[in-house]
């Protein structure tokens, strides 16, 4: 039998030999009228979908390929708190009243998370915790400050401060030095999420199509969006892609870039493990982040972004064993079962997206990874804005994203080149 092989992302993921059975959703053939229709099928789109539908809303959900495909089913897993920004970087740049308000919408949109899994029963592997720790000894007190901070001024205790030695023995490693444990947050296994939206989608009665993709979007008193076997017709669209096929619209192209990102699985490790002994999730200071985690069945899940071109299978396996053994040195020799890739999306000052692009035509992206939970729940803060429920969404349509530079010509080079460059800074 031939495995399934995504058409837009390199491998085969662990994700998708232990979920279980994908469900198919038919392909659209014909014309059709609806309130809303959400082009992109991932966390973004379904969890707008989601909150849409159940409100009696008549959706419909559009996926270039099948569900799962793109980052909502490749990523880390990793739920995290707060902004990629931290608290005292966004009260230096927008003040303590809009940091604060940030941090609260990042506060509901982790317990949205959980509560949407929990209220349509569907299952998520969820473990707590979540390790930062610092590859550099200069960011402890920049650390330890924004601890501090989080404590004093924003009132979140589940956050402290690990020195080296504690770190080692959280990590099961020597290679870093202090850092951040965060008991109010933790991982989850991204497809089994994924799979349990999209039925709670299709359960709700929102329309689902796969391998359906957007050619053309014709704005207007009503918006169209045309398919290559039928053409759907609405008041409001949610153009939710990240970083898959941006280039539909200028805006999107200019200020949502995707990058590749790519993890490792190993076969299970021993039960008596030093690597993680409580199970947390870690991502490490790097710019170029480096990002772990263990799997229910015990599996080590290594990702990081040291390619920005194409990749196969073995030259991911190739990278991320280098990285794992700079960490792990025990795992040298271990196998990897699975190497898989896939685009994220970022902005210039990793902040999302979000913008009504002309009437009616609203679009969300850039999550720059913090996908797993701003992307959910800036889909339902749409649907909410949507149905007059709520203008939360502002928080996030207010911030200032500038266009990356270069244009259509230079803007890809001059981003491998950026991020060549950062990935030279942390290591240094």
């Amino acid at each position: 039998m031939t495995l399934y092989q995504s058409p837009i992302s390199p491998g085969r993921s662990w994700y998708e030999d232990s979920c279980g059975e994908r469900p198919h959703y038919p392909q659209l053939d014909d014309n059709r009228h609806c309130d809303v229709v959400i082009v992109g099928g991932g966390f973004c789109g379904l969890s707008c979908a989601l909150h849409l539908a159940s409100n009696g809303v008549d959706v419909v959900v559009l996926e270039a390929h099948r569900l799962g495909d793109g980052a909502s089913g490749r990523n880390g897993g990793q739920i995290g708190s707060g902004h990629r920004a931290g608290v005292l970087e966004l009260e230096h740049e927008l003040g303590f009243e809009r940091s604060k308000a940030l941090w609260d919408l990042a506060q509901d949109a982790k317990k949205a998370l959980i509560e949407t899994a929990e209220n349509h029963g569907f299952e998520t592997d969820y473990q707590p915790g979540q390790l930062t720790p610092l590859h550099r000894r200069r960011f402890e007190k920049e650390t330890q400050a924004e601890v501090a901070a989080l404590h004093d001024r924003y009132g979140y205790e589940e956050i402290g401060f690990l020195h080296r030695d504690a770190m080692a023995e959280a990590l099961g490693s020597r290679a870093y030095y202090g850092g951040t444990r965060d008991n109010g947050t933790g991982h989850i296994h991204p497809m089994k999420y994924l799979i349990g939206l999209g039925k709670a989608v299709s359960a709700a009665g929102a329309s689902v199509f796969e391998e359906t993709p957007a050619t053309k979007i014709t704005g207007g008193p009503k918006i169209s969006i045309e398919t290559p076997r039928g053409t759907i017709t609405a008041d409001r669209c949610l153009l939710a892609m990240n970083g898959y096929h941006n280039d539909m619209r200028a805006e999107l192209a200019s200020h949502v870039m995707p990058i590749q990102s790519f993890i490792g699985a190993t076969v299970p490790l021993e039960a008596d493990t030093s690597v993680l002994p409580n199970g947390e999730a870690v991502d490490d200071s790097r710019f170029v982040v480096r990002y772990f985690r263990k799997s229910k069945d015990n599996r080590l899940l290594f990702g990081g972004r040291e390619a920005y071109g194409s990749a196969a299978p073995g030259n991911i396996r190739r990278t991320i064993r280098k990285q794992i053994t700079e960490i792990y040195p025990q795992l040298a020799d271990i196998e990897l079962t699975h190497a898989w890739g896939g685009n994220v999306a970022i902005t210039m000052p990793r902040h999302p997206y979000v913008r009504e692009l002309e009437n009616g035509l609203w679009t969300a992206g850039g999550f720059s990874g913090h996908g797993v939970m701003l992307s959910n729940y800036t889909g339902r803060m749409i649907a909410q804005n949507f149905l007059g429920q709520s203008e939360q969404i502002k928080l996030l349509q207010d911030l200032e994203i500038k266009p990356f530079p270069g244009g259509s010509t230079f803007r890809n080079p001059l981003k491998i080149l950026a991020l060549t460059w950062y990935a030279m800074l942390d290591r240094i």
